[in-house]
């Protein structure tokens, strides 16, 4: 069956025929011909991107278009005619249909929004405090634009390795606050800016705190939103939070896009 759902796209000219991404590709999606990276089928593309962290050029990024479902079946024969092993953790073709917009159309990424944990249900002798999580999906890539719990948020945009780092994140940065999580380094930057483009022009945010490591590749988020903020033409209050890989926060600083 043909129709609109997420697919691997390859630019020619900024591919330089490595092979780096073939591996990446459990699904066998991918093969170097002529010199250039090539996609094999559509039906062997499940559009999760997996491959996209693996990529020196930046020439692979995920798009909407029109193509065949993803069929699990035809990948598995195929890995197996290539004596590669077949992966267990597959999407369905129907589970991809349920929400072509949702990457891998995951059950787990369903919308809803949660009561933060009560603190006076947490067991005294715990050394640590309650959830403060108000919202599920979490996941940047997950969330959609009109999610309901994102109307006139104030947003947390936390790169993924802050909360393992810092010990009072739920404590001092959550409360209150709709977190949306991602990593610039190994998700697809582009994806990332039309989604927060889209998020800052549909809901009048109140306010937005940008979250990163101090390690280099985690400097790129608060360029991601910088262009998000120009292409979504809405003016919203920024704050950036730098946090040291020993946990404790190097540096908080207004920012102006």
């Amino acid at each position: 069956m043909i129709g609109s759902r997420k697919m691997i796209s390859i630019d020619e000219e900024l591919c330089n025929g490595c092979g780096e991404c073939v591996p990446s590709c459990e699904e066998g999606a991918l093969a170097i011909v002529d010199g250039k990276a090539r996609l094999v089928k559509d039906i062997y593309c499940d559009g999760l991107g997996a491959c996209l962290g693996d990529c020196p050029t930046g020439a692979l990024k995920v798009i909407v278009r029109e193509a065949e479902d993803f069929d699990p079946e035809a990948v598995a024969e195929s890995l197996k005619a290539q004596g590669r092993v077949v992966p267990d953790h597959m999407p369905s073709p129907e589970s991809l249909r349920l929400n072509k917009k949702t990457v891998g159309g995951c059950p787990g990424s369903a919308l809803k929004t949660m009561t933060p944990c009560d603190r006076a249900n947490i067991p005294m002798a715990s050394p640590t405090g309650g959830s403060a999580l108000s919202h599920w999906p979490v996941q940047l890539r997950l969330v959609p634009p009109n999610a309901p719990f994102l109307k006139g948020a104030d947003l947390l945009l936390t790169a993924d390795c802050v909360p393992v780092a810092m010990p009072g994140y739920h404590s001092e940065y959550v409360p209150g606050k709709v977190v949306l999580l991602g990593c610039p380094k190994f998700d697809n930057q582009m994806e990332y800016i039309e989604k927060l483009a889209e998020i800052i022009e549909l809901n009048d945010l109140k306010f937005i705190t940008i979250m990163e490591m101090e390690v280099p590749c985690c400097s790129s988020m608060s360029t991601i939103l910088s262009e998000a903020v120009k292409r979504a033409g809405k003016k919203v209050d920024i704050v950036r939070v730098t946090v040291a890989r020993s946990g404790g926060v190097l540096e908080t600083v207004p920012l102006e896009f």
